[in-house]
């Protein structure tokens, strides 16, 4: 079920928020009411996927205690630690479920590719992708891990699976660690201040979602269909999904940090407007900031993080950088995607470069525009559908290609407002100078409300379409 879909809004919604302030809290009255919405809203497309995701609660339930009870055990001095034994087989049962799932095609058909004499003995598996398992198991493999490093286990089973299912972050993230909202599970109320900004929030990321990412695909989708017939429409498809991509994805993530709040939670924030960056270290701090913190706090730093020598930090990254990579997708395109962030942020880094810029407004003024050129041209080899259609487009924006066509005419004319206000709002020029003083706080609410009914009119006429990030 999409957020921004006539069922969720007027049906769903509506129903589970009544439903929600109506029971008490007693008894975890409202967590089972919570919990039972989370498991409808993820069946509504694909119900035998609810079974994954539970067989996925219910392994990680049980390695958590085992884990928790085998460092109890070590601590009164009773017998070695197998806690480390443990978490290992809880850190492989996890990847093995996201492995079979979401790259055992992928697998399967490099292989054939590779060595055609052994198709006969390779099949091709033809799995369906659980939507949402990228997330919903680098949950719970952040649950075991924080067991495994002093936080208690959760001993209600359908508590922690209110963690894990919770509908809001459920799909798209943002990654939400059991810390963070281990309390809010447990006791937490909702002030009508908290579930005011929930609405708004809401209503802003489906704005985002609606009014800008869903233009901003028009021209994307058709640049990326085939090769571009010129540099100007193979640039203009490639600044829009650029643009599209932010406001997709940090819309959703708007919409489920506003749902959480109407709920009583408190999700981190997962975008800090990235396309100001100056490095792209920095951008990297500021997009999927909770994917970011997740492989920094259990790849990076397990690792040896940054205090190693220069070898070993090159390795390091190159590991962190490949699982990115990796996790977003099971194709070519993402792995080289996440490689070349390495390999960008590996030379940041040993050179002192982020340092540098930091400090002379002279480099910033030739580094950005160097760093936002690298963003979209990663997000080129990120959008292709292979490796071949990346080179294609590429060539095509660097001359190989006539240098206007009709198309990038017709589109530039048309998107040139939406592209506009586009720009603007990816960053934080409107937040910083326009809405500081109280009437302007009432004037931002109004028009977002005004947009939001416009949203809802491109819904009735069908003009929608899923979340990128549904994909992962």
């Amino acid at each position: 079920m999409l957020f921004t879909s006539i069922e969720f809004l007027f049906l769903f919604l509506p129903l589970v928020l009544a439903g929600y302030y109506l029971l008490p809290f007693r008894w975890n009255i409202k967590n089972y009411f919570l919990l039972a919405a989370s498991l409808g809203f993820y069946a509504w497309g694909e119900p035998k996927f609810v079974f994954v995701m539970l067989a996925s609660i219910a392994f990680n339930y049980a390695a958590a205690l085992v884990i928790e009870w085998l460092q109890e055990r070590r601590s009164r001095g009773d017998r070695p630690t197998g806690a480390k034994v443990a978490l290992t087989v809880a850190v492989a049962g996890n990847l093995a479920l996201i492995g079979v799932w979401k790259y055992c095609n992928f697998i399967t058909t490099t292989l054939r590719t590779w060595f055609p004499s052994w198709q006969g003995a390779i099949p091709q598996t033809s799995f369906l992708l659980p939507i949402g398992i990228s997330f919903f198991t680098f949950q719970a493999l952040s649950y075991v891990a924080d067991v495994y490093r002093g936080e208690g286990a959760q001993r209600n089973p359908l508590i922690l699976a209110l963690y894990i299912a919770l509908f809001p972050q459920l799909i798209a993230g943002p990654i939400v660690r059991y810390t963070t909202i281990r309390d809010q599970l447990t006791s937490r109320r909702t002030t009508w201040d908290q579930f005011s900004s929930g609405v708004f929030r809401f209503v802003v990321g489906f704005n985002k979602k609606m009014l800008l990412a869903n233009l901003m695909a028009e021209v994307a989708d058709k640049a990326f269909v085939a090769p571009p017939g010129s540099v100007a429409f193979a640039w203009l498809g490639a600044i829009c999904y650029t643009l599209q991509i932010y406001f997709d994805f940090s819309g959703y993530s708007d919409m489920a940090i506003g749902l959480g709040k109407m709920f009583g939670f408190n999700f981190l924030e997962n975008f800090n407007y990235p396309y100001i960056s100056k490095t792209v270290t920095e951008f990297w701090r500021r997009w999927h900031m909770s994917l970011g913190s997740w492989f920094r706090d259990y790849v990076y730093f397990p690792l040896g993080g940054s205090r190693v020598g220069k070898g070993r930090l090159v390795f390091n990254l190159t590991v962190v950088w490949f699982l990115t990579g990796l996790w977003h997708g099971a194709n070519w395109t993402f792995i080289l995607w996440g490689c070349l962030y390495g390999v960008l942020i590996a030379g940041e880094k040993l050179s002192g470069w982020v340092q540098k810029v930091e400090g002379s407004f002279a480099l910033r003024l030739f580094y950005q525009p160097f760093t936002m050129v690298m963003v979209v041209l990663g997000w080129v080899l990120f959008r292709a559908p292979s490796l071949g259609a990346a080179g294609s487009h590429l060539a095509a924006m660097f001359g190989g290609a006539p240098l206007v066509d009709g198309p990038a005419v017709f589109w530039s004319r048309e998107m040139m407002v939406p592209l506009a206000c586009a720009v603007v709002g990816s960053a934080p020029v409107l937040k910083a100078r326009f809405l500081s003083g109280a009437w302007t706080v009432v004037v931002g609410y109004a028009v977002q409300f005004v947009l939001f009914v416009v949203g809802i009119s491109c819904l009735v006429m069908n003009a929608h379409n899923p979340f990128i990030y549904f994909n992962f």
